[in-house]
C-alpha cells in the first residue's frame, strides 16, 4: 500500500521480556510504559509468569524457537525505532534472541543501534528470573549487542562475579565502587553503562550508603531517617566521561516493575529520536514521577503509575477521518446556533431568488464597513505575532483586503452602489457590535481567540456557497439575480481556502508545526482568482489557519475549551444578526 498523506507512522518500540501476571513488571509495565510516552508498543513474551505483589510462584519459559519466530515476525514487517530486553529466561533464550537481532543488524560494527538491556536476574521478591548457566552465554553474546545496559547494584555484582569467575562478590557499597564497576561491566561490550543507585540509597549529608541492616526499614514512614538520595550512575565508555543523576530517595514500597520501566522509558525516548543521555535522564526524571505518584494493588509491594502524566485530550488528534477536530467540536457545541446562522432567511432568500433587493444592497454596503474592521483584526494579528513569519503573513493580508476591498466596490457598482453611498452609509448596531465584537477579543484574547472570532464568518459562507449550490431547490441561471453570489462562494477557490483556513496549508500532519518558508513565500490569497465581494471572508483564513495547529500543540483544559465554545457561539450569533439587520434592513 503506498502511503499518502495522512498516513500516521507512530515512534515503535519493541520489548522482549517475560509476561507478569500481577501487571506492574515485565511486558505489561513495558507496553504501558510505551503507551505513556507516546510510543507504538511491540512485544516477544520469552515467559510467562505466575506471580502478584507477594511472590512468583511459578515461571513457564516459552520455547527458544518460538521465541525466535516472534521476533522475526515483528522485525520482518512492522520493524522498530528502539529494542529493550528484560526477563530472557535461559541460555536456549538469551542464544536465540542474540542469533535473530544479528539477522536484522548484520551490518552494525559493535553494537545494535538502540538496544537497552535489563539484565533481569531476580525478583524484587527474591525469585531467580535467570537461569544459572544463562549468565555466560549473556555475558558473551548479548552484552556485546547493546547500546545501553542499565543493571541495578546486585545485578552488577553478579554479572562481574560471573565474568570474572569468581567465587566471591565484590560488594558495591559507594558511589565510586559504582563508577569502578561501570568502568568493569563496559568492558563486556555496552556502549553505555546506567548504573542505578536505587539499592545504594545515600544519606545527603555525608553521601554514605545507608547499612544494609536498615534496608529494608526504609519504606517504614514510621522510622526516621537522615534525608536520602539516590545516583543513578552514567559511564559512556565511548568518552570515558561519568554522569551522576541524582534524586531523592523516595521512602515507598510502591517500586514493583522500576527496572523494567525504566529501561522501557529509555527504550521510548530512544525511539523517539533522543540522544542516548537525553534519553537516559528523561526516562530517570518520568520514573521518579511514576514512583511518586505510585499504587497499592495488593498485599505486597505496590506498583508504578505508569500514566501519572498523561491528561485526556479535551479534543482529539487530527486524524485522516477528522482532520479538523477542533472545528468539528465547535460546530457539533453551537450547532442550533450554527443551523440558524446557515439556514437563516436572508440565506434562503439568496437561494431562490426572492429576497428584496433593497436588502442585499443594504447588506452590501454594510459588508464593505465589515470589511474595514477585518483589516484591522488582522493588524491586531500582527501585533500579536509571535514570530516575523507571522507578522509579515498579517501585514501582507492587510495589505490584500485594501486591495481586494476595490472588488468589492466593482461589485457592488453592479448594483448601482455608489463609493460615496459605501462610505457615507452609517455603520448598523449589528455590524457595530459585530466588529467591535472582534477587535474587543483580538485586544484582549490571544491568536486562537481572535481566529475563533472570525471563523464563523470564513467557514460559514463556505457552508452555505455549497450547500445552496448543490441544493435542486435553488433557483439557478440567470433567473436569480443571487446566482452569482452563490456561485462564488461555492468555487474550488474558496472551498480550498476554508480547507486551508481550518488548518491543512501550512501544516505537516506528523509533526503539525508551521512551516515558515511557505509563509515567508506566499502572498495569501492572492492567487485565489476572486471576481468580487470574496475578500472579507477569504481574506481570514490565515488568522483561522492556527486553530488546529494552536490546539493540537496545546491542549485547551475543559474550563479553556468552554471559553473557545463561548468564543465561537457569541461571533455565531453575530453573524445572525448581520443578516437579520440585513434582511430588515435595520
Amino acid at each position: 500500500m503506498t502511503p499518502d498523506f495522512y498516513d500516521h507512522v507512530p515512534f515503535k518500540a519493541l520489548t522482549i521480556a517475560g509476561s507478569d501476571s500481577g501487571g506492574g513488571a515485565g511486558i505489561q509495565a513495558d507496553l504501558k510504559t510505551f503507551t505513556s510516552l507516546e510510543t507504538f508498543g511491540t512485544s516477544v513474551i520469552t515467559s510467562v509468569t505466575s506471580q502478584n505483589t507477594v511472590a512468583v510462584d511459578g515461571i513457564h519459559a516459552i520455547p527458544a524457537a518460538f521465541v525466535a519466530q516472534q521476533l522475526e515476525a515483528v522485525l520482518s514487517d512492522i520493524g522498530t525505532n528502539a529494542i529493550k530486553t528484560g526477563m530472557l529466561c535461559n541460555a536456549e533464550i538469551v542464544s536465540a534472541v542474540a542469533k535473530t537481532l544479528r539477522k536484522f543488524y548484520p551490518d552494525s560494527e559493535k553494537n545494535i543501534p538502540n538496544l537497552v538491556v535489563d539484565p533481569v536476574m531476580i525478583a524484587t521478591s527474591g525469585a531467580a528470573l535467570l537461569d544459572s548457566n544463562a549468565i555466560e552465554i549473556l555475558i558473551k553474546e548479548f552484552l556485546p549487542l547493546c547500546l545501553i545496559l542499565t543493571p541495578n547494584v546486585p545485578e552488577a555484582e553478579f554479572i562481574l562475579a560471573n565474568a570474572q569467575k569468581t567465587n566471591t562478590t565484590a560488594k558495591i557499597d559507594s558511589l565510586d565502587q559504582m563508577k569502578l564497576a561501570a568502568q568493569e561491566l563496559a568492558r563486556l561490550g555496552p556502549s553505555i553503562i546506567l548504573l542505578k543507585g536505587g539499592h545504594l540509597p545515600l544519606y545527603k549529608s555525608s553521601g554514605k550508603a545507608v547499612p544494609h541492616e536498615l534496608f529494608d526499614s526504609i519504606s517504614d514512614l514510621s522510622i526516621e531517617m537522615e534525608e536520602l538520595e539516590l545516583v543513578d550512575l552514567i559511564y559512556d565508555s565511548r568518552t570515558g566521561v561519568f554522569t551522576e543523576l541524582r534524586k531523592d530517595f523516595l521512602r515507598t514500597s510502591s517500586t514493583h516493575g522500576t527496572g523494567c520501566t525504566l529501561s522501557a522509558a529509555i527504550a521510548a525516548n530512544l525511539s523517539r529520536g533522543l540522544e542516548a543521555h537525553e534519553a537516559i535522564t528523561k526516562a530517570t526524571d518520568y520514573i521518579q514521577s511514576a514512583i511518586r505518584d505510585g499504587l497499592t494493588v495488593g498485599k505486597g509491594k505496590g506498583c508504578l503509575n505508569h500514566f501519572h502524566h498523561v491528561v485526556p485530550r479535551s479534543i482529539e488528534k487530527p486524524t485522516r477521518y477528522n482532520p479538523h477536530p477542533l472545528t468539528t467540536h465547535l460546530l457539533q457545541a453551537c450547532k442550533n446556533d450554527w443551523y440558524k446562522y446557515t439556514h437563516h432567511a436572508f440565506v434562503q432568500g439568496i437561494a431562490d431568488g426572492t429576497l428584496p433587493k433593497e436588502s442585499f444592497i443594504h447588506y452590501m454596503k454594510q459588508d464593505y464597513l465589515f470589511l474595514q474592521t477585518y483589516a484591522r483584526a488582522h493588524g491586531l494579528g500582527a501585533f500579536k505575532a509571535r514570530t516575523m513569519a507571522e507578522s509579515k503573513a498579517f501585514a501582507d493580508i492587510v495589505v490584500h483586503i485594501a486591495d481586494e476591498s476595490k472588488l468589492h466596490i466593482e461589485y457592488c457598482a453592479k448594483w448601482g452602489i455608489t463609493y460615496e453611498e459605501m462610505v457615507n452609509t452609517p455603520e448598523s448596531m449589528a455590524n457595530v457590535a459585530y466588529t467591535r465584537y472582534v477587535l474587543d477579543i483580538g485586544m484582549t484574547g490571544d491568536l486562537l481567540e481572535l481566529g475563533l472570532a472570525i471563523a464563523p464568518c470564513l467557514i460559514g459562507y463556505g457552508q452555505i456557497g455549497q450547500r445552496l449550490y448543490n441544493d435542486p431547490n435553488t433557483l439557478k441561471g440567470d433567473a436569480n439575480p443571487y446566482w452569482e453570489w452563490i456561485k462564488n462562494y461555492e468555487t474550488s477557490d474558496y472551498q480550498s481556502a476554508v480547507t486551508r483556513g481550518i488548518g491543512e496549508w501550512f501544516f505537516d500532519f506528523h509533526s503539525w508545526d508551521l512551516n515558515e518558508r511557505a509563509m515567508m513565500s506566499i502572498k495569501p490569497v492572492g492567487h485565489i482568482k476572486l471576481t468580487n465581494l470574496l475578500s472579507p471572508h477569504v481574506c481570514s483564513f490565515f488568522l483561522v489557519a492556527n486553530l488546529e495547529r494552536q490546539c493540537n500543540i496545546q491542549q485547551p483544559s475543559s474550563h479553556r475549551l468552554k471559553q473557545l465554545e463561548e468564543v465561537f457561539r457569541t461571533a455565531t450569533r453575530l453573524e445572525v444578526s448581520f443578516w437579520d439587520m440585513a434582511l430588515h434592513q435595520l
